[in-house]
Formats: C-alpha cells, structure tokens, sequence
C-alpha cells in the first residue's frame, strides 16, 4: 500500500506537516492522560472489525503504538469493536485518525456484541485527535463508521477506550485466583507431566495442569493451595479435574496458609468438572485431597477461586462470539487460471511425510493448482520421491514414500478465535484415501505439542467409505480413538465422491455446531465435554488445514484399483465472524 501522504496527494506543506507528525508518532508519542477515576481499558484487548486492508491489523490499534495502525477496506460502513473483558462504565474514548478518517460515525457499546447502543454521533468528524467524552456501560465498545471523508477506508493509529472496569462476571464476583501464588503438597515432573507445578491450576490454561509427584504424592492427603493475596471473601471453586481426581476432598480457607476452615466437604467426589457454591472468607484456599478415586495422584487442569476482595490479577480478555449474523471475514474462491497455484497470502505449502502411518510425501504445491473453473484441485499421485521414508508401501514393499499429495494451511496468514467455517468440497473414491478438511490450534506453531494445542476436524472421509464422513475433536483428555465426534451420512445412503457438498462448523464460546449442506450433523457443547468428558482447550487461535493423505492407521492401505491420480477438488473455503 501508498504511504499516506503520497496516497492523498496533500500540498507540500501540509504533506511536510504531517510527515513531521508521523516522524513524532512513530516515536514515543504519549496516548491521552486519564482523567480522575478512569482506567485505559482498552489497551491490548480482543479486536474484530468489519475488514481490515492487508498489513495493518485490528490489534494495532489498541497496542498503545502510536506507530501502528488498523486501516480498513475501502467501503461504507465499516467498523471496529474491542472486547473489554467485562462490563465496563465508559466515560470517554480517545481516536487517534491516520488521513484516511470518519466524518460521519458513532461510538455505540454492547452487552453481548450484538445489540447495539449509540453513545456519541457526528456527521462532521474533522479527524486528527478526537476525545470524546461519552455515557454509558458495556463489555464491548466499537466505533461504526457510516461516511468516509476520503475515497480510502478508515484507519486509526490509536482506538483508546476509558472507564471503569468491571467485576469479572457480571454477578459482582470476580475471578481471583488467575495468577496468583500456588503451592502443594508435591508436584510432578517427568516425562509425562513436565513442570506439573501448582502455578498451572491457576493459570486459565485448560491444557496446563498440576499433578502430584508419583515419587512422594501418589498417596493420601494431598493437597493445592493459592494465595489469594490479602483477605476475600469466597463465594465459588471450579476444579477441572485430571481423570487423577479426589473421591474425598475439602475446600478450605485460611487467614494466614497455617490455621484451615472447611467451607465445602465431599466424600463421593465425581471427577471431571465440579463447580462448587461455597461461603467463607479468608486470603489462602485449598483443595485438601482425603482419598484419591485412582491408584494415580491428584491432578487439576484448573483450580478457579470466585469471590469479592483479595488482589485479583485481571487475565487476558476471553474472546468475543461471532456477530450475530456473522460477517464474511476470509475467503478464498479459487478463482483464477488453470495451474495457477494457491494464493501465498492465504495459504502456505506443508511439506515433508504424513503423520499416522500415512505413505505419501506431501510436495511444495507441486500437486495443487486451481482448474480454471473456480475449484482449486489437490492431487493424489502415485510416483516415488528418492531419499524420502515412509511406512512400507503394501503394494511394493518399498520404504521409499511411492506417493505424493498435497497438504497446505493458514497458519502463516490467518488464525482466528471463533466464527462458521464453511468449504464446499467434493472428495475421491478409492482404498487408501484420506481427504480432510480440519483446524489445528495456533500454538502447536510454537512449541506445544499435540494434542494439547487442540485439534478440530471438521471433515474426513475415507476413500474404502465414501458413504461416511465425521467430524471430530481432539484434546489431552480425548484424542485418537477416543476423539469426541461422530460419523454422519447423507440422506439416502448416497455416495460423497458423487458431488460437492458444504461443510461447516460453528464455533463460539459455548462450543461447536457442525453441519452439512445446511444441516446439523453433530453438536459439541463445552459445559457438558467439561463436565463428562475432560477439559476444552479450543478457545483460542487455530488455522485451517487441507489435504488429501494416502494410507495410515486409520484409512487403512491403497490396492491395485485405488485411482491414481485422485484428485480432491475445493470450490471455496470461507470464515464468518
């Protein structure tokens, strides 16, 4: 993109004005002072907008970066809204305008980031440095740009919301454990849980956990206690609880860690996810384990402490649901000529060999290209690839991979939190054929391993079974086989490989919805695969995967009349929020 000045054609002097204003902002511009009794509550929240033009994110403009800034597409209206976290008082917002900026717009705040109430409105908005002194109360706050004073979009170097924080949960009690001081009466760490210390109970990590050392813990009491960090008073505990859970516990507080009260006590304890009403007060709780259900320890993915008082650490801000109705926030149609490859600013080759005992050897784009006809074709292809190892090959006995295929994601481009995730996608027919279609959980990019990053397949099919396709999730406590989904058919028991069909899967903070053609094939709901089955680990950035694999554990080998080459073909992928 133009930089601004040139983009604009400005004089000379107000173009060399506003360079020297540039020059000072891409310093250390200083954002607004707070007034008496307001808080800066916007500053590194959750960001959603209406679009944004590539390079410049929404979260530029709540990183308290002066330098950077959210520009949006080159439309009206547009939008941009911040999750606070919680409900909030909001006195006044701050808009720091690039050029490109609003003449006409309002600032509204919302509950539930769907119904909408206008706080402040202008159809004369002059730009610059805008301090808006506004009424009202919501947990999201958005600016809706109605007019554009330019033929660009609109963009903001700095979207500064001030107020007064919330308490946490809407009911008056706040969350008042996250972060704070843990200790127990052991911890593990080994292979199979490395640095399973207390400060993963309280960390609003479902994937990270406490355990008791197997070499002093796995006997009884045991215990796990947090530091509150000065007196509260307790109102609710959440244990997400290890398949290592108590059958007998207390829920006790403390003044001082030393002199213990019980305020809940149970000695037929069910595991999994327990939310417990509780009252009592004091600065320390714990968790005093009696007698374990298992041979194992004690084990928490999360020990919550809800209440009033103490010196509660405010945790980064959950993600914000999907519009309701969704936008249309990425897509990919395919378009283009025949062999063209796919889009590099959408998605990036995976290459190297399959996991699960696949055989083929997935190459850099070399079998995907797009047909001409608007479908982007991934390509099985029966030929070898020298100095490459795969599983023996059933038909050749061969340890060199005998196949190769097509496998690209997001990861580099596009990660989200939440929205309808729809592909229209028509899959091949034949032994030994994998087609998928499945999001995997940002932070496997950086280190954390499978599956505690969080898997969630959207479509599979299985070339033997083209009448079947499942969706499924995989987390610590389900995965592999023990993966929480179902299989699905179309009505009449007919053939997948016969045409396209749509898959979806919506996706908000009460859990998952997949369909089929416009109809619900299986429902997810989070409350319940806590309470039922283990904890849910999907509430954060994934990116979308597709590809075609050969062979493995589950699709079982290829034969003489598996079709070579077979090909996946995907008529669109497209992402709502």
């Amino acid at each position: 993109m133009p930089p601004p000045l040139r983009r604009l054609g400005l004089p000379f002097a107000v173009a060399f004005t506003l360079l020297a204003f540039t020059l000072l902002a891409f310093g250390t511009l200083p954002a607004p002072p707070a007034r008496a009794a307001e808080t800066l509550l916007s500053q590194g929240r959750s960001v959603t907008v209406s679009g944004s033009e590539p390079g410049y994110s929404p979260a530029s403009a709540v990183d308290g970066n002066a330098g950077t800034r959210w520009s949006s597409a080159f439309a009206d209206p547009q939008w941009i809204q911040v999750d606070l976290g919680s409900a909030a008082t909001v006195s006044r917002v701050s808009l720091n305008w690039e050029a490109a900026y609003a003449k006409a717009f309002q600032i509204q705040v919302s509950d539930d980031a769907a119904n909408w109430t206008t706080v402040y409105g202008t159809t004369t908005g002059a730009g610059g440095t805008q301090n808006l002194t506004v009424s009202g109360a919501g947990r999201y706050v958005r600016m809706y740009g109605t007019q554009r004073a330019t033929g660009y979009g609109y963009s903001l170097w700095e979207f500064q919301v001030y107020g007064t924080p919330g308490t946490g949960d809407g009911g008056g009690d706040a969350l008042l454990s996250y972060g704070r001081t843990g200790a127990a009466s052991s911890s593990q760490a080994d292979g199979n849980c490395w640095e399973c210390t207390p400060a993963r109970a309280f960390d609003r990590d479902p994937a990270s956990r406490w355990a008791t050392s197997p070499a002093t813990g796995w006997t009884d009491p045991g215990w796990i206690s947090v530091d509150l960090g000065a007196p509260a008073q307790i109102h609710k505990v959440v244990l997400q609880w290890d398949p290592a859970y108590a059958k007998s516990f207390q829920i006790q507080v403390s003044p001082d860690g030393n002199t213990w009260t019980p305020v809940y006590s149970t000695t037929a304890g069910t595991g999994f996810k327990q939310t417990l009403t509780v009252s009592g007060s004091g600065r320390y709780v714990r968790m005093y384990g009696t007698e374990r259900a298992t041979p194992y320890g004690y084990s928490l993915w999360e020990f919550q402490v809800y209440g009033t008082g103490g010196a509660p650490v405010t945790p980064p801000p959950l993600p914000p649901d999907p519009a309701n109705p969704p936008r249309l926030v990425w897509s990919d149609e395919f378009d283009g000529p025949a062999a063209g490859k796919p889009d590099p600013a959408k998605w990036r080759a995976d290459p190297g060999t399959g996991q699960n005992g696949e055989l083929e050897y997935y190459t850099d784009h070399q079998n995907a290209a797009k047909d001409g006809a608007g479908h982007l074709v991934m390509e099985a292809r029966k030929e070898a690839t020298p100095g490459k190892g795969c599983p023996p090959d059933p038909l050749t006995g061969s340890t060199t991979c005998q196949y190769t295929s097509a496998r690209m994601n997001t990861g580099a481009t596009f990660q989200f939190t939440y929205g309808r995730i729809e592909a229209r996608i028509k899959v091949p027919k034949g032994n030994g054929l994998w087609p998928a279609f499945w999001m995997m959980g940002g932070d496997f990019l950086t280190g954390r391993p499978w599956p505690y990053n969080g898997e969630v397949d959207i479509m599979e099919v299985l070339g033997k079974d083209v009448k079947t396709s499942y969706s499924t999730v995989h987390a610590p406590a389900y995965n592999g086989g023990g993966g929480i989904g179902g299989p699905y058919k179309l009505p009449g028991d007919a053939d997948f490989s016969d045409d396209f069909h749509v898959w979806t899967a919506d996706w908000n903070s009460k859990g998952i919805v997949y369909g089929l053609d416009g109809r619900t094939v299986f429902t997810l709901d989070k409350e319940q695969v806590e309470r039922t089955r283990g904890p849910w680990v999907f509430d954060h950035p994934h990116y979308m995967i597709l590809n075609l694999a050969v062979g493995g554990d589950w699709p079982g080998p290829t034969d003489a009349a598996t079709p070579f080459p077979a090909r996946m073909l995907v008529d669109y992928v497209r992402v709502y929020q």
